[in-house]
């Protein structure tokens, strides 16, 4: 990374500046702190090269994937930051990094987070956990303002987001993240490389968009579709589909499968025929 080779500031070890601080995790904010530099560093890598890229970090806590962020020569990052106790503990990180960090104290479900940083933007995070859907998903409404997302969420997460029809994970949130992108897991963490360790694993997820979706379909069609679905997802489509009035034989859809067994696209057919009949 052709910016990574510049003079490093010297900082203090990160527990050092947890424990000055009194930077204890918050579990009513989902915190559970990466001091693994090596860890961060290894997620920093996936996003591949971020010299010219605005990066945007939700929940930085004490500054540790920050740490790795700016290290890797990342040309910009804002960290948006809920937890006001950690403000003074990054504000010493951005007056060793002036020029290139930026700190936003506000919630993130609140935010429009295109809005911080100009184009190419990604957003490159260890989400809190116990926000990292509804954060998700919001992003995905506007995926075509990033670059891409690399983040660190609950494994049971990063397989809901990356399973295919048939799988017992697949649901909403697979459907409605790889109609509008690619999913690939990047590895796993250990529950014990975080302070306080976590009752689960984690692991790295990279979400790339797609050029265009996967099939046409409004998202608000395919979201009512899909939810509709997988709300009574062990009942036959016939039955979990049945409010929405829809002529499943029609379409070509076997109304005796169950949602976890409709593809993508098949979902897609779903919600056109559903826009269409509310058009009417």
């Amino acid at each position: 990374m052709p910016n990574a080779d510049r003079a490093q500031p010297d900082l203090p070890p990160l527990r050092e500046v947890i424990a000055r601080h009194g930077l204890s995790a918050k579990h009513s904010l989902g915190q559970h702190y990466l001091l693994d530099q090596n860890l961060t560093d290894r997620m920093v890598r996936t996003a591949g090269n971020l010299s010219a890229t605005h990066v945007v970090e939700v929940g930085p806590g004490p500054g540790g994937l920050t740490r790795s962020l700016l290290k890797a020569g990342t040309a910009k990052v804002v960290a948006v930051e809920r937890d006001r106790r950690c403000i003074p503990a990054l504000n010493e990180l951005r007056a060793a990094y002036p020029d290139r960090l930026e700190i936003v104290e506000g919630d993130a479900l609140a935010l429009d987070l295109s809005e911080l940083v100009p184009p190419p933007r990604r957003i490159i995070a260890n989400l809190p956990y116990n926000i990292s859907t509804p954060l998700l998903i919001g992003w995905l409404k506007r995926i075509e303002a990033w670059q891409g997302l690399t983040v660190m969420l609950q494994k049971e997460v990063a397989e809901r987001l990356a399973a295919t029809a048939g799988q017992k994970a697949y649901g909403r949130l697979s459907v409605m993240a790889q109609w509008r992108c690619t999913v690939e897991i990047e590895f796993n963490v250990n529950k014990q490389a975080f302070v306080p360790p976590p009752k689960v694993t984690s692991s790295v997820a990279t979400l790339a968009p797609r050029e265009k979706p996967l099939a046409e379909a409004t998202w608000n069609a395919l979201e009512t579709v899909v939810q509709t679905a997988f709300g009574q997802r062990r009942k036959m489509v016939r039955a979990s589909l049945k409010p929405l009035g829809l002529d499943l034989a029609a379409l070509g859809i076997d109304p005796t499968v169950r949602a976890e067994d409709l593809d993508i696209e098949t979902f897609c057919t779903l919600a056109r025929a559903y826009q269409d009949a509310k058009a009417e």
